[in-house]
C-alpha cells in the first residue's frame, strides 16, 4: 500500500513537472525533496544499496521527465549526498575504530571496505536520513531571508539598481535595503509574462522609488544604474 502511494506521489510530481506548474525554482527544489523524502520514508528498502538505488531510479524519472530543470538534478544529487554521509556517520557509531580513519563513503569503499557491507541493514538510516533531509528544507526556506540580510552591505543610498521580470529573492533583497537606504528601483517588465510589473507593484507598496520599463528600453538606461540585481534558475558549480 505504502509503495502505491509513493507511485502515485511520483506521477502526479511528474504531470506537474511536465506541465509546468510549479510557482518558481525554489517551489520545485521544495516538492522535489518531499517528494524524495516520501520515497525514502515509505518505500520498501532493507539496505543502503537497495534505498540509493530507489531514490537513483525515481530520480532519473524525474529528471528525463523535464531534462531542463537543472534544479531537480541537483536536489537529487543533494539527497543522494545526504544519504552517503549519515550512512558514514551511522557506519562510525556503529564501529568507531574501524571507522575512524574513513572521511567518506567513497574513501571507506577505496579504503578496502568490501562493497558488499552497502546490502547489510544499517540500523537508524532510515531516522538519520530523514532528519538530514528536514534540515536540509529548513536551509532552503531561510535561504531568501538570509540573501537579504545581506543587502544593507551592497546597495547604498541614492543607487539606481536595475533588475528584470519577478524573483521573490530579489524582492526580499530590495525590501530588506529600503529598510535603511533610499535608492531608485527600474524594473524592466519582462515580455511576454510581464512579471516585471508584480515586482514594481509590490516594491511600490514598499514605498520604494520604482520606474517600469519595456525591456527594449534597457540599453538606453543603462548608462544611469549603478547596480544590476537578477534572480537566477540555477546556479553551477563553477558559478555559472
Amino acid at each position: 500500500m505504502a509503495s502505491e502511494e509513493v507511485e502515485q506521489k511520483v506521477q502526479i510530481f511528474l504531470t506537474y513537472l511536465i506541465q509546468k506548474k510549479f510557482t518558481s525554482t525554489y517551489d520545485l527544489a521544495q516538492k522535489t525533496v518531499l517528494l524524495l523524502r516520501d520515497i525514502i520514508s515509505k518505500s520498501k528498502w532493507a539496505n543502503p544499496r537497495e534505498l540509493m538505488e530507489r531514490v537513483r531510479e525515481d530520480g532519473k524519472r524525474i529528471i528525463t521527465a523535464q531534462a531542463g530543470e537543472n534544479v531537480v538534478c541537483n536536489m537529487v544529487r543533494r539527497v543522494l549526498k545526504i544519504i552517503r554521509e549519515e550512512l558514514v556517520r551511522c557506519l562510525r557509531g556503529s564501529d568507531s575504530e574501524s571507522m575512524d580513519l574513513k572521511d567518506s563513503l567513497h574513501t571507506m569503499l577505496k579504503g578496502g571496505e568490501d562493497y558488499d557491507d552497502l546490502s547489510k541493514p544499517v540500523p537508524n538510516l532510515k531516522g538519520a536520513v530523514i532528519e538530514a533531509i528536514h534540515e536540509l528544507l529548513g536551509e532552503m526556506e531561510e535561504s531568501a531571508s538570509n540573501i537579504a540580510a545581506q543587502a544593507l552591505d551592497h546597495i547604498h543610498s541614492n543607487e539606481v539598481i536595475m533588475t528584470s521580470g519577478h524573483s521573490k529573492t530579489v524582492e526580499a533583497f530590495l525590501k530588506g535595503a529600503a529598510r535603511k537606504r533610499k535608492f531608485q528601483v527600474i524594473v524592466a517588465e519582462s515580455s511576454p509574462s510581464y512579471q516585471g510589473q508584480k515586482l514594481a507593484r509590490n516594491l511600490a507598496e514598499a514605498k520604494i522609488e520604482t520606474t517600469v520599463i519595456t525591456d527594449s528600453a534597457v540599453f538606453a538606461l543603462m548608462s544611469r544604474v549603478n547596480k544590476v540585481i537578477i534572480g537566477t534558475h540555477t546556479v553551477m558549480a563553477d558559478g555559472g
